[in-house]
């Protein structure tokens, strides 16, 4: 089932979850390990994160350097298929600009299909490691909205290939992301919003947002959007804070806010465990929030912290 039919479908706020392909040599095992405990809670759909090639540079034996490719955590498409298999839940698999070109991201999407993964979530994607601004893949794409268009395409059954004959016409359900407190390079609201609306315009099915803390930032996303003609449903995502180090590395890595008062509970922990049950409790509270404002679906950013998401969920749903 697509993530919309599932919105329109539902009388109550839903519950979705994302999580990290592990790291190569792993087992799906360290996938099943965190959605075991997890799936009875009943969640619409599983996000699938996908993750590019880095570069790094290894010594030779003469003292010069070969530049090296490594993907890290490969997977994406294959734990999508697993998870619905496994569980009969529906699978979301991300699709990124960065590190592939369109023919790589066309053959990723005929698997999808074949597989009967029909929901996409399409992003940019970051820059690279070893670069200071996103540089797209040669042949590949430079903004989430080109991925738009390449799925819709697909979609109407039309491929790369000009001289292609009219191809199977693939049922993907896109997502995108949006930012409530706007993408760290968009010089301002406006501007960003702007881009949310073409990714919209060229075919997007939804919205899920960045993650974000404060429940009145998403409140006025939301508020903007819809003043901009933006209808489609919006989802907020969220993550629980599971250890000190966060409130720093947080921000640093995913351009948001902490609010002062989640930063002042958090500092007067004394413990590992109380920071936890610090972020746990905001988290909960938080999720109460939306959920009494009529949010159609939570996304929690897992992290693969199963303890946490089961004390917020069993308090919530």
């Amino acid at each position: 089932m697509k993530v919309t039919e599932h919105l329109n479908r539902a009388d109550k706020t839903l519950l979705s979850f994302e999580i990290l392909p592990p790291l190569k040599g792993k087992s799906i095992q360290n996938i099943y390990s965190v959605l075991d405990p997890l799936v009875e809670f009943k969640p619409a759909f599983i996000n699938v994160t996908y993750h590019r090639s880095e570069y790094i540079y290894k010594k030779r034996g003469d003292e010069r350097f070969d530049k090296v490719f490594i993907r890290k955590r490969p997977g994406t498409v294959g734990i999508c298929a697993a998870v619905q298999f496994k569980y009969h839940i529906d699978s979301v698999a991300h699709i990124i600009c960065g590190g592939f070109t369109k023919e790589e991201t066309e053959d990723a999407l005929i698997d999808l299909s074949y597989l009967g993964i029909d929901n996409v979530l399409l992003l940019r994607g970051d820059a690279s490691k070893n670069e200071r601004d996103f540089i797209p893949e040669p042949g590949g794409h430079s903004h989430a909205v080109d991925l738009v268009r390449q799925v819709v395409d697909m979609n109407r059954g039309k491929y790369l290939e000009e001289d292609s004959i009219q191809g199977y016409k693939t049922d993907f359900n896109i997502g995108v992301a949006g930012y409530p407190e706007k993408h760290f390079e968009s010089p301002n609201l406006k501007s960003d919003l702007k881009h949310l609306k073409e990714k919209i315009d060229a075919g997007a099915d939804y919205i899920v947002t960045q993650m974000f803390f404060d429940n009145q930032q998403f409140f006025a996303f939301v508020d903007r959007c819809r003043a901009e003609g933006i209808t489609v449903p919006i989802i907020p995502g969220i993550k629980s804070i599971t250890a000190a180090s966060q409130i720093h590395s947080i921000p640093r890595t995913f351009h948001v806010d902490i609010p002062e008062a989640l930063i002042d509970t958090i500092e007067k922990c004394t413990t590992a465990e109380a920071v936890k049950k610090a972020g746990v409790a905001w988290c909960i509270e938080q999720s109460r929030e939306l959920v009494k404002a009529g949010v159609p679906c939570i996304h929690y950013y897992t992290m693969g912290n199963v303890d946490a998401m089961r004390s917020i969920l069993t308090e919530v749903f």
